[in-house]
């Protein structure tokens, strides 16, 4: 039936304990200023308030305040407006929104959130951020990368300074644990399967730890260009095959 509607179909898992209601945490930063609680009213299922949704202030825990502001780094916004379902196994994310609306929550909370995002402006205009990749891409052979540690590798339940990694000249910037986020991680943290590192030093040698599998060739293999100008060639081919096309009756040419 809906593929005959001959239309684009999107499927969405329904989270049945989440019905009719979901949570908007406005993040600014990388903190979560405001949230609410929507709750759709008769037979819509949508929250939205401008669907009649009703509100009621709610705070949030460590686990969704910190998937709120990991979704909203991941889409690359510093100001976005997150929502999240309330599911059995934790927060579910449905949209990340970048030009969230501030009538409904401000309205709700009672917070000044345009404060907040005014506030935020000028300390990011006082003291800017820099594009971290761009800056320590500068000296020959070194830059930012990410290295996953899978099951099995040599450095799981060896800690940063086991690691050695800094005597083969990389710094590990943050690790990435599930949703948790670890800036500046201390030497003494443990290496766990399925982390992810991002780190700083001798691109060389971070290759070097990717598995061999997964390993490709590190450089391509240059290959001598043919006799013929390439022009000369694709010219001459195309010219064969307008020579040897014939056109049928009924091929609509004049």
């Amino acid at each position: 039936m809906l593929q005959s509607q001959k239309h684009s179909v999107l499927i969405q898992k329904f989270v049945a304990e989440s019905k009719g209601r979901d949570i908007r945490a406005f993040v600014v930063g990388d903190q979560v200023v405001g949230a609410m609680r929507r709750v759709a009213q008769g037979q819509e299922f949508r929250s939205n308030v401008h669907r009649g949704g009703l509100t009621e202030p709610v705070s949030l825990d460590e686990i969704y305040r910190g998937t709120a502001v990991r979704a909203a780094q991941i889409m690359g916004l510093r100001i976005a407006g997150v929502d999240l379902l309330e599911g059995k196994s934790g927060p579910q994310v449905v949209e990340v929104n970048s030009s969230p609306g501030l009538e409904g929550i401000e309205g709700c909370t009672r917070l000044d959130i345009a404060g907040a995002i005014i506030d935020y402006i000028s300390a990011h205009v006082n003291f800017p951020e820099i594009d971290l990749r761009q800056r320590l891409t500068v000296s020959s052979g070194y830059g930012v990368a990410e290295i996953y540690i899978p099951e099995g590798s040599e450095l799981v339940g060896k800690s940063i300074k086991e690691s050695k990694l800094r005597e083969k000249d990389i710094i590990v910037l943050t690790l990435y644990r599930d949703t948790t986020v670890i800036p500046n991680p201390r030497p003494e943290r443990q290496l766990e399967p399925g982390n992810r590192l991002l780190c700083f030093g001798k691109l060389e040698r971070m290759r070097d730890l990717i598995p061999g599998k997964v390993q490709k060739k590190r450089r391509p293999k240059v290959q001598n260009l043919p006799e013929l100008p390439v022009a000369e060639e694709v010219l001459k081919g195309a010219q064969q095959s307008s020579a040897t096309f014939i056109p049928e009756e009924g091929d609509g040419l004049e």
